[in-house]
């Protein structure tokens, strides 16, 4: 019988292992097994206290896990009040452009609408994009934003671009793209070449 050398350096491995494993077996005490001479219930009634403290320490805890979760609960409820309600992704994008139209006019801004970009799926919750241009003074540029910030909806300009437009008269030209948190489920899947 010819043993190749890669079958030698495994018996080299395998048998102090299994050696080691036997003596280790005969010669240390087993835990789980009762004493030759006695019976294992002080072992029981200890390992049965542990167990209890332990129990009594998660009962403890519980009260305080549940008014945290309900507290959490309460959280993510008021914040995802702010979510765009629509039945499609364009509806979000037209709810947008009537919330930016609405904070422009109570601040003399005439807000004109412009491209709608392509949504996004951001974690849980989907982006809806609006552009938005209008002109207006420094100050009513600071209300119109300061205002929208405080919309009940989840509304935040993702990009800004001010030019000025007569510098005599301090008017700016104001082009702005606005996000909003909708529902996931209104922003269509990406298909990729994988998905045939």
């Amino acid at each position: 019988m010819n043993i190749s050398p890669r079958e030698r350096r495994l018996l080299m491995l395998i048998v102090p292992a299994v050696l080691i494993a036997i003596v280790l077996r005969f010669a240390l005490p087993d835990e789980t097994a009762a004493p030759a001479g006695g019976s294992s219930e002080a072992g029981d009634i200890s390992l049965a206290r542990t167990r209890a403290a332990r129990m009594r320490q998660l009962i403890a805890t519980t009260p305080v896990r549940e008014a945290a979760f309900k507290q959490a609960t309460s959280d993510l409820a008021d914040r995802e009040r702010g979510i765009l309600q629509a039945d499609t992704a364009p509806q979000a994008q037209a709810l947008l452009l009537e919330i930016a139209r609405r904070v422009g006019k109570a601040n003399e801004v005439d807000v004109r609408g412009g491209d709608f970009g392509a949504p996004k799926i951001m974690g849980e919750y989907g982006l809806v994009y609006t552009t938005i241009s209008f002109e207006c003074h420094v100050e009513q540029l600071v209300n119109f934003l300061a205002d929208l910030s405080k919309q009940p909806e989840l509304i935040v300009p993702s990009e800004e671009r001010i030019t000025s437009n007569n510098p005599k008269t301090k008017m700016m030209a104001v082009r702005m793209v606005l996000a909003g948190v909708a529902p996931k489920k209104l922003v269509p899947e990406k298909k990729g070449l994988g998905a045939f």
